[in-house]
């Protein structure tokens, strides 16, 4: 696949010379696709391979923004875009703090986010590996049926440029799959059936790890077979490590200096309080070329860099783009993000980590007398309030009793608060695991979480 950023660059500049006096103006291009395989019973379920390009114009004059966007890059189309972002202004509420992101001299990590060989991967062989995925989950326990397997990918190139003096291009690639699973047992009113999944990332299709993802679909589901309703109790909780990605994932909205300056976040007015138990170093890195969101620029064009936001349990910084950064009296963090063309840039963590401990799941297990591992749980998002931090989720999982796995378990819930279950947390496990979305995941015992069942 050709390299195209220059050209894109070169677009966004050429929109950013017709700029007139007083005005700020940022252009941003891009070009990318995505495919989309799910396979069942050795058939092709469903097929998506699309492409989109176009451009986003933001407009500024006298504190009042205007915005528009087009889906294609065509000269006499841009110029319409442009038009329309500068109409938009006049409809815009005065702000003294908008503007557009400045250089801040933070150099950009040089990292590898471009794979030749995914690029090159023919629709056949992408169409394989979800059939190899199948096959290979199904072959493993006679209890278990494949729902689906899936393989997907995604490309961009982008560009932007500011009368601000910002100018950064580039482009990235990445794929994984992931496969679904039934296991049954039982017949009658007697019969039931849970659900398991497995998945597997990578920068190219090599890279995936099929085993691994089938084995881990067929545990998730077999697992559970057999769960009843547990008693209602105060316990110690082990985190799966696809929880915690979840787990990490709520905590980062309430990190958001958006959030913040709106009076929204728990932690808000905290920064240098200690948060969290000493064994939490919490790292937004998206120079980390293992995670899947690894990236060099943020969505303004700001070079992406490490940023420490919880430290041996003390809150030391919230992220933010410029936007925030201005409203909070303080500097961008780099970590504006942009879900396209037809978007202006909002604020969140790019890849979020807890710092591992030295130990894994199965270590951890060993030496907890008394417990549940959490293999799952619905409705986290919904669950929680990121203003007082109340928390509570339906969850599924294991007991765990002098060092073994014991009976699965369903249909109960776990309640603490946010605050509560940071300070709470008693070990991090080894088992970092980059998944694809802005969270890692890894065990995590959290003490003292009412589980509510019978």
């Amino acid at each position: 696949m050709r390299d195209t950023t220059e050209e894109l660059q070169a677009l966004a500049d050429r929109v950013v010379e017709r700029a007139d006096p007083g005005e700020q103006i940022e252009a941003f291009v891009s070009r990318g696709g995505e495919t989309e395989v799910r396979v069942y019973e050795g058939d092709v379920e469903h097929f998506v391979s699309a492409q989109a390009e176009g451009i986003g114009i933001r407009v500024i004059r006298e504190g009042r923004t205007g915005f528009a966007y087009g889906g294609t890059l065509d000269e006499p189309a841009i110029g319409e875009v442009l038009a329309e972002a500068r109409d938009n202004v006049a409809f815009g509420t005065v702000d003294d703090h908008s503007g557009l992101a400045e250089p801040d001299g933070v150099a950009s990590t040089e990292q590898v986010l471009w794979n030749d060989a995914l690029a090159q991967c023919a629709t056949d062989d992408k169409i394989d590996l979800a059939k190899q995925l199948e096959k290979l989950t199904a072959g493993r326990d006679p209890r278990v049926r494949v729902d689906d397997a899936n393989y997907a990918d995604s490309w961009g190139e982008s560009a932007v440029a500011s009368t601000r003096g910002i100018r950064r291009s580039g482009r990235e690639n990445g794929c994984y799959v992931s496969v679904s699973t039934l296991a049954d047992e039982g017949e009658g009113d007697a019969a039931e059936t849970q659900t398991g999944f497995g998945f597997s990332v990578g920068r190219e299709p090599s890279e995936f790890d099929l085993d691994r993802a089938s084995r881990e679909a067929v545990e998730r589901a077999t697992r559970l077979l057999g769960a009843t309703k547990p008693r209602s109790r105060t316990t110690t909780v082990v985190l799966d490590p696809f929880v915690t990605a979840q787990f990490l994932g709520v905590i980062s909205s309430t990190l958001n200096g958006d959030a913040v300056v709106k009076g929204r976040s728990l932690f808000a007015e905290r920064l240098g309080d200690e948060v969290a138990s000493p064994l939490v170093t919490l790292v937004d890195d998206p120079t980390n070329p293992e995670a899947y969101t690894a990236t060099d620029v943020d969505g303004e064009g700001l070079a992406a860099r490490r940023n420490v936001l919880i430290e041996d349990g003390v809150l030391r910084r919230f992220v933010h783009n410029s936007y925030s950064a201005r409203r909070a009296g303080t500097t961008s963090t780099g970590n504006a993000i942009r879900g396209g063309f037809a978007g202006t840039p909002g604020v969140g963590c790019l890849a979020l980590s807890l710092a591992p401990g030295s130990r894994d799941q199965g270590a951890i297990v060993a030496d907890l007398d008394d417990g549940l591992l959490v293999q799952q749980v619905q409705g986290l998002h919904s669950g929680v309030n990121p203003i007082s931090g109340d928390f509570s989720t339906g969850a599924a999982g294991l007991l765990v009793s002098n060092g073994e796995i014991g009976a699965p378990v369903r249909e109960f819930t776990i309640a603490s608060t946010l605050q509560r279950m940071l300070l709470d947390i008693v070990e991090v496990g080894s088992d970092l695991d980059w998944l694809p979305m802005r969270s890692a995941g890894m065990t995590l015992v959290i003490s003292g979480v009412k589980m509510s069942g019978n």
